[in-house]
């Protein structure tokens, strides 16, 4: 048997990597020491937000990145290895250490567990030139980073938000993930997101939870007693304006590949963990650019015709906001800005689960 417990250790740091509605869409499989396989898998066959397996590749990423930062902390380098011949549902990686002496521990590595959510309001203060330049700094040289910032800017974005909201919230599709990912009355969750991290004030939590029992309150709440406002409020505007700024990561060439989307998750992580060394919070927006898509690539997303039709003028928003080359090469958007940490947040499940059979 291979002695694979420093393999678990960095597995056990690795695991806290950021993924949708902490769906934590991976796997692992010990080969031997120094040799490790990352079974990934997407969730389109049951989430509107990931038809085309974009988001869950871009965590996959920021997985293998986690991977290769706690590797460095045990004086080991990471190579990582896409298979070929895989299904894009299952991109698989090989992943293989080969310790270094004198590698130092990247100092990103303790920020990896810590690193949160926060879809409360920040602080408005202006990021500091050196904060934007650390920040840009940690995407490497295949992306670059653009800032909604400024009053007219960032109140764009938190309007482009609110309206998505609207496109969320009225989407049967939608109803059933955000039903299913959610759980109420708790302030921490290891495979959802608790209620107490939604951003939204405990009576609102407590009508939402009521009226998400099923799609017909759903449905009567938003066609007539405006069901869908006091959750944007909270969710989407208030906090989109209460932020430093909103920003959008682009690929250096617009992405395609299963691959584009892993790299950049890796060089997503790296800014996102960075803001947490800069005592920063940070929020994904991703909505934006996965409806987009969508329109982009004539992807039906809900039966429901009119959302249709509302997504394209969503698009052509977004478009107005992000700028509509931007857009074609845009992989993470969200806000940014000083601020508390989040005091509830999602957990990840422990190694074990996550654990394939290992081979002898």
């Amino acid at each position: 048997m291979h002695d694979t417990r420093v393999l678990e250790k960095i597995l056990d740091l690795a695991r806290w990597a950021p993924s949708g509605d902490n769906t934590q869409p991976w796997r692992f499989e010990l080969i031997d020491a120094f040799h490790l396989v990352v079974h990934g898998f997407d969730t389109r066959d049951h989430c509107v937000y990931d038809l085309d397996g974009h988001p869950s590749q871009i965590s996959l990423g920021a997985l293998l990145e986690n991977i290769a930062i706690a590797a460095s902390v045990h004086g080991w380098r990471m190579s990582a290895l896409q298979r070929l011949g895989m299904p894009d549902t299952h991109p698989t990686f090989d992943v293989a250490f080969i310790p270094e002496q004198q590698l130092p521990a990247d100092p990103l590595a303790p920020y990896i567990e810590t690193r949160s959510v926060q879809r409360r309001p920040m602080r408005m203060r202006a990021l500091t030139t050196e904060e934007k330049t650390m920040l840009a700094s940690a995407l490497g040289q295949q992306h670059h980073v653009i800032w909604l910032e400024g009053n007219q800017r960032r109140f764009a974005a938190a309007r482009l938000m609110f309206n998505y909201g609207k496109l969320r919230l009225t989407m049967p599709e939608a109803f059933e993930v955000h039903r299913s990912v959610i759980e109420w009355s708790c302030q921490f969750s290891v495979d959802r997101i608790p209620d107490q991290a939604l951003g939204v004030d405990l009576m609102t939590a407590r009508l939402m939870r009521w009226i998400m029992q099923s799609w017909r309150r759903v449905k009567f709440f938003n066609t007539f007693l405006a069901g869908t406002l006091m959750p944007r409020l909270q969710m989407d505007l208030i906090p989109g304006i209460s932020c430093a700024a909103h920003f959008v990561i682009l690929a250096k060439t617009p992405p395609t590949t299963v691959g584009d989307y892993v790299f950049a998750g890796r060089a997503m992580q790296r800014f996102w963990l960075t803001a947490s060394q800069l005592g920063l919070q940070l929020q994904p927006e991703l909505t934006p650019l996965i409806f987009a898509r969508y329109v982009r690539n004539n992807i039906s997303f809900s039966t429901v015709q009119h959302l249709q039709a509302l997504a394209q003028r969503l698009a052509r928003q977004s478009n107005n906001v992000i700028g509509e080359k931007n857009s074609l090469h845009a992989v993470f958007m969200g806000r940014i800005g000083a601020g508390n940490v989040a005091l509830a947040r999602s957990m990840r499940r422990p190694l074990a689960e996550l654990m394939l059979p290992q081979t002898d």
